[in-house]
């Protein structure tokens, strides 16, 4: 069976713009939770959000795209790290033409980010927008089929908080099947009205930066990002730079409730055990967890509790989600980005804003910034809305 290996990565999120400011804050301790300068909403000012700093004025001008029309911020935020992550691999036009090159991506709100004019648009209220073609799901993936002349196999994916990273595992099985050689992978999620409002109706939405595995933990934080990770098969990877390999995967799905996971962590423990298992490894070779983390009571206390039935001591973990906010149908995979930066600088980050050990475990987040720690598999959880649990184990290649 063919090795998976990563060979670009792009990413823009509420912590940089690109993929070194990314991780230099990751190391700093550096959270992007804060308030809103952008985002139009009652909410912006009553609640903080992991909001990248970046005006859409200033993403055009970045990409050179000030004469375009119909980008929403979920296209510009695509675009960016897209064309990041496949400079960085140094794909060329011609590859990404080919039809052995793949591309799918996931999202949850699309161009829904544009919430009111959707609304105006779609009841007539206007003589019809730039951004009639814009609002559907798939608008971004189109977007960057026609930008980069994609032709090969091409699909989009909302799982919910799960969507990238089943977009990773999906690209994962192409390669692995000899369906392609190559497959660019990740997903985005801009804040939007549509899912502020719908999050605030289930009141789980902290009015402080979350504090995801605190005892006193009340609530998530919503962000926007964008990231994409390009995978190619180990045999036309030649002599090219290899960040890791996707060693293994699983996916599972619990069917317990709309928003909220099984209190037994059934789905959580089923695709964390078929992830380490396709990997072929030991529960005892993971070196480090970057978990789910939400910072809701529920999520916290249920993927701590799938941890503790699975390995004999929980590895090392923390919850990126306390840089960035929960971004959605990206954090899947901007967190298998971040897992990826732990093996390649053996390092593992910080989880931000613990105060009190949660009372119900003993295992504890990474407090300070972790150095010279061998990190030879790191295993990136993923849990969406509706039970589906996705898990990724990534490998060194060292």
């Amino acid at each position: 069976m063919k090795k998976v290996l990563v060979t670009g990565m792009g990413i823009i999120s509420a912590i940089g713009e690109n993929l070194s400011e990314n991780h230099a804050s990751l190391r700093q301790g550096k959270t992007g939770i804060t308030a809103a300068a952008h985002f139009d909403s009652r909410y912006a000012a009553l609640l903080p959000f992991g909001e990248i700093a970046c005006s859409n004025e200033r993403l055009k001008e970045m990409l050179g795209l000030q004469d375009s029309v119909g980008y929403t911020r979920t296209d510009l935020l695509a675009t960016k790290a897209f064309d990041e992550a496949i400079k960085d691999a140094n794909l060329s036009a011609d590859q990404l033409s080919s039809f052995d090159t793949a591309f799918i991506s996931a999202t949850t709100v699309g161009g829904m980010c544009l919430t009111d004019q959707l609304y105006e648009d779609a009841n007539l209220k206007t003589s019809g927008s730039e951004y009639l073609e814009s609002y559907n799901c798939a608008a971004h993936t189109i977007t960057l089929l026609e930008k980069y002349n994609i032709r090969g196999f091409s699909d989009t994916i909302n799982t919910a908080c799960s969507s990238s990273a089943n977009a990773i595992l999906m690209g994962a099985r192409l390669i692995r099947s000899g369906r392609a050689k190559r497959v660019i992978v990740g997903g985005v999620d801009s804040l939007a009205k549509y899912t502020v409002n719908g999050f605030n109706s289930l009141k789980i939405l902290s009015a402080s930066a979350c504090k995801p595995f605190d005892e006193n933990r009340d609530g998530l934080n919503l962000g926007e990002a964008a990231a994409y990770l390009v995978l190619e098969a180990e045999d036309v990877v030649g002599d090219k730079r290899v960040y890791a390999e996707v060693a293994g995967y699983g996916n599972a799905n619990d069917a317990h409730h709309p928003s909220a996971m099984s209190d037994d962590a059934i789905g959580a423990m089923l695709s964390m055990r078929e992830a380490i298992e396709s990997a072929g490894i030991g529960f005892n070779r993971i070196d480090y967890i970057n978990a789910h983390g939400t910072g809701t009571p529920n999520n916290d206390e249920v993927e701590l509790t799938g941890m503790s039935r699975l390995f004999e001591e929980i590895p090392p973990f923390n919850s990126t989600k306390s840089y960035t906010g929960h971004t959605l149908g990206a954090a899947g995979a901007v967190e298998a980005i971040f897992s990826i930066l732990s093996i390649v600088h053996d390092e593992i980050f910080p989880s931000l804003h613990v105060e009190t050990a949660m009372s119900s475990h003993k295992a504890q987040p990474v407090a300070a910034l972790i150095q010279d720690k061998k990190v030879a598999y790191a295993l990136s959880n993923s849990f969406g809305f509706g039970g589906n649990c996705t898990s990724l184990v990534f490998g060194s290649v060292n």
